[in-house]
């Protein structure tokens, strides 16, 4: 991650429907720092920065206070993880894919089976859960990967509206 961009630098967390293998992690790793080099908005460039995570999240960060973000540089942005997302038969855009550390693995499942293993108790308080709507790299930095009982899933759960009804 670039020390150097300031704690408001706007992020996008893109997670993986599955692990990257090693070649792949690779792939994108170098395609992202590619893309971020490359990436303007009105035709300035960003700063910015681009990389991988446990082999699973693409994360890509930028300073709006050097360069504004306009839609179409977001859509770029967007159009860079669709497309590897293609590439590499990867879908990056599933929100209700959640993932959680568990014996210091990270596994991920869908809303349902998750809700299966918070009443299993398989998923605890303390499982560290992760939380891609994070707007900011002090959000990411402090709020990323959260405890269950702090995160946005618990509340949810504890609205009593089963998450199933809400996908």
């Amino acid at each position: 991650m670039n020390n150097l961009l300031p704690q408001h630098a706007r992020v996008w967390v893109y997670q993986s429907s599955r692990p990257f293998t090693a070649d792949e992690c690779s792939l994108i790793t170098e395609k992202t720092k590619q893309f971020v080099k490359q990436w303007t908005s009105h035709r300035e460039q960003v700063t910015g920065d681009g990389f991988v995570l446990y082999n699973r999240f693409v994360v890509l960060m930028a300073d709006e206070e050097q360069v504004s973000l306009g839609g179409c540089s977001v859509d770029s942005s967007v159009h860079f993880i669709k497309g590897l997302g293609a590439e590499l038969n990867i879908n990056f855009f599933d929100r209700w894919n959640i993932a959680f550390l568990i014996n210091g693995e990270l596994r991920s499942c869908g809303m349902p089976e998750f809700e299966n293993l918070v009443a299993r108790g398989e998923v605890s308080d303390e499982t560290i859960v992760f939380n891609n709507l994070v707007q900011n790299k002090k959000d990411f930095e402090t709020n990323w990967k959260v405890p269950y009982a702090n995160s946005w899933l618990k509340k949810l759960a504890g609205s009593h509206t089963p998450f199933t009804s809400v996908l």
